[in-house]
């Protein structure tokens, strides 16, 4: 994240947070390891919910993943954040 974090930066984006969805942490998420991520927003909901507080809170206009996202993932969590979701891949090739 924090080599993402440079080249956004260096490409003239401002980094106003980063969020780590983090399983096998918890009991719970223990349990949980061996299920596929969400393939409709490749993030739990709580961590879907954690995020569109961050972009909220900080009035962010983009939200940058580390992984590649499906198109569908992209409306998804666009709608859901109000703002774009795109992967690093993707803005990186973009310039």
């Amino acid at each position: 994240m924090d080599s993402a974090a440079a080249e956004l930066t260096a490409r003239g984006a401002r980094v106003v947070g980063r969020i780590v969805q983090r399983r096998g942490v918890s009991d719970g998420g223990v349990r949980k390891m061996a299920l596929p991520y969400s393939s409709r927003t490749l993030l739990s909901y709580g961590k879907v919910r954690e995020v569109a507080a961050a972009c909220e809170g900080a009035d962010a206009d983009v939200v940058v993943f580390v992984a590649s996202l499906t198109e569908r993932q992209q409306r998804v969590l666009t709608g859901i954040l109000g703002c774009p979701a795109v992967s690093l891949s993707e803005t990186l090739a973009a310039d």
